[in-house]
């Protein structure tokens, strides 16, 4: 799947790299009547690897990344065990299951834009635009109507009849404003069994005099026994899994 991916993420660039073509490298001498070092540098080179540097945007901005990485996080403050586990385990999680959601339409991108294209059947443009239709279907499934909505007035284009009128430089904004909402509404509800425990031990430890020894003590064991024993990690994978509406 990683090969798809990173041939789908070349797709993309293609429009940058066509740009180039045409143009003639740049050529620098040195050294007496012209002799010497010679430096050629092709700028079809330089836009790819210049549009390489928006691959980390494109992952944040279009997949499901942002709200399960979020929503890792707000999970790790919960069970107030601090860097555990670290940042370096919860992104490459946050990774993997978004490689796990996205393969479908990665897969159908594969098949309809990126293998036509190899095969010399689609020119660029047709399979960029093919490549785009599985992703934007993608995204309107999970944006809500009402992020479209601002966004549309903030553009200052007024109302689209359809969805499928709406640009991808309003769509991206819109669909980002959604994730982060309902990331949110996620953390918020994983956050409340574990504030009860929190309350809990709390008022225990008030009612037996004991106010000098703090509640995370004592709370933290009980909140990872308990998470450990309902299967907690594969229960929050699972859940964010299937929040996702597939196209």
């Amino acid at each position: 799947m990683n090969k798809k991916f990173w041939l789908l993420i070349a797709l993309l660039l293609l429009p940058l790299v066509a740009q180039a073509q045409g143009i003639p490298a740049i050529s620098v001498s040195g050294g007496d009547g012209g002799q010497g070092t010679r430096y050629n540098l092709s700028l079809e080179l330089v836009a790819l690897m210049t549009a390489i540097t928006l691959l980390p945007s494109l992952l944040l901005s279009m997949t499901p990344f942002i709200r399960i990485i979020i929503v890792m996080s707000l999970l790790r403050q919960a069970l107030g065990t601090g860097q555990t586990p670290p940042n370096q385990v919860l992104v490459g999680l946050s990774l993997f299951l978004t490689f796990f959601i996205m393969s479908p339409i990665l897969n159908k991108v594969y098949d309809e834009a990126v293998v036509p294209y190899m095969n010399n059947t689609l020119p660029a443009d047709k399979a960029l635009t093919t490549a785009q239709e599985p992703i934007r279907r993608f995204m309107l499934k999970q944006t809500r109507q009402e992020e479209i909505a601002a966004f549309v007035q903030i553009s200052g284009k007024g109302p689209v009849a359809d969805a499928s009128e709406v640009p991808f430089s309003t769509l991206v904004p819109a669909f980002i404003i959604s994730e982060l909402k309902s990331a949110f509404t996620i953390g918020f509800l994983i956050y409340i069994p574990f504030v009860v425990i929190d309350l809990i031990v709390a008022s225990v430890l008030m009612a037996m005099g004991m106010v000098m020894l703090s509640p995370m003590m004592i709370s933290m064991p009980i909140k990872l026994m308990l998470f450990v024993l309902v299967d907690g990690w594969t229960l929050t994978m699972g859940s964010l899994a299937a929040s996702f509406a597939m196209p």
